[in-house]
């Protein structure tokens, strides 16, 4: 693990201590941040864990439905290159 990286989540500083570069562990801490604001801007009054497990489940909602996309576009891509595949081999034979 590398050097632990400053960052500041809802005004307060962590130390983060990661395998990540210290850009990627900024984005990312800017990321939590982001969903955290969005949560506290739209829903006053939650308690700080209750904004921290939303704040979880949005950004964990964001990741599968990426994840998903990614699926079908290695699908697409596999479909077409079995189909280019196949009329090489056509065209060949």
């Amino acid at each position: 693990m590398k050097e632990p990286v400053k960052v500041k989540i809802l005004d307060t500083e962590y130390l983060i201590r990661s395998d990540e570069s210290n850009e990627d562990v900024q984005r990312i801490a800017a990321l939590v941040n982001e969903k955290f604001l969005e949560i506290t801007e739209s829903k006053a009054g939650l308690s700080e864990k209750m904004t921290a497990i939303l704040a979880a489940f949005h950004i964990a909602s964001d990741y599968f439905l990426l994840a998903k996309e990614r699926e079908a576009i290695l699908q697409g891509m596999k479909r077409r290159t079995d189909a280019l595949i196949e009329h090489i081999n056509a065209t060949i034979t």
